[in-house]
């Protein structure tokens, strides 16, 4: 389970971020959404410890993700193509991935067999660098290797947004899969209301950094978040 305590992140008079509580059982599928603005990425950098928050904390499986590295060995993400090696070939990028977490070149080629249909043939073999891929097949690259090594907790920064609608559709359809394992925490956020209430159990609502709504996926909450969002334009 992951459990945020209490956190905020200021930078100098501006609070970007301010949750006082939030649970995350394992094995859910969890959705966050909001403006531009709102501290959905302010607040996966606080989990992921790439930011240090202002006060409070952030609890992975019982590891105080800011004094301990062992929710690392269980944790995985892809935020944007910082994630990325731009100078490695895809297969070069999955072969180092897969080192870290105690695959072979075996099982890592037996992994990505699964994902033919997502690469489209537009990723391996191409004799491109990273940095030369589209950004769309750069996060293709990014979140399959986020799902390498079957991680216990993963975290995905807006996955459908420069993807083309047929891969989204077949991103969407990996996550769901994913979400039949009871013990894998997903974690998204995204600015399209429709695609993360398609596959979030979940979904919190932010705003200028704050917890606003916390909703359990029903037919309804697409209409729900539609009609809150078109309140805030007038």
């Amino acid at each position: 389970m992951i459990e945020i305590q209490n956190l905020a992140k200021k930078y100098s008079t501006q609070t970007v971020l301010d949750i006082n509580i939030l649970k995350i059982p394992a094995g859910q599928t969890f959705g966050l959404i909001g403006n531009n603005g709102a501290g959905k990425t302010t607040l996966f950098s606080c989990l992921l410890d790439l930011i240090k928050p202002t006060k409070g904390k952030v609890i992975n499986n019982q590891v105080d993700v800011s004094i301990s590295e062992d929710w690392k060995s269980f944790t995985t993400a892809f935020l944007d193509e910082t994630f990325l090696i731009g100078y490695l070939m895809p297969e070069e990028y999955f072969y180092f991935i897969g080192e870290l977490r105690g695959l072979s070149k075996q099982k890592v080629d037996s992994f990505m067999s699964q994902f033919e249909d997502f690469f489209n043939g537009e990723i391996l073999g191409g004799k491109k660098y990273l940095r030369d891929l589209s950004k769309g097949n750069q996060k293709k690259a990014g979140i399959v290797a986020a799902l390498m090594g079957e991680p216990k907790v993963i975290i995905l920064d807006e996955p459908f947004a420069n993807l083309d609608p047929t891969t989204q559709i077949r991103l969407k359809k990996i996550i769901k899969d994913l979400s039949n394992y009871k013990d894998t925490t997903i974690l998204i956020s995204s600015h399209d209301i429709q695609d993360v209430t398609e596959v979030c159990e979940r979904i919190v609502l932010l705003e200028k950094g704050e917890l606003i709504r916390d909703i359990n996926t029903s037919e309804e909450t697409l209409k729900e978040l539609e009609e809150y969002f078109k309140a805030r334009i007038n």
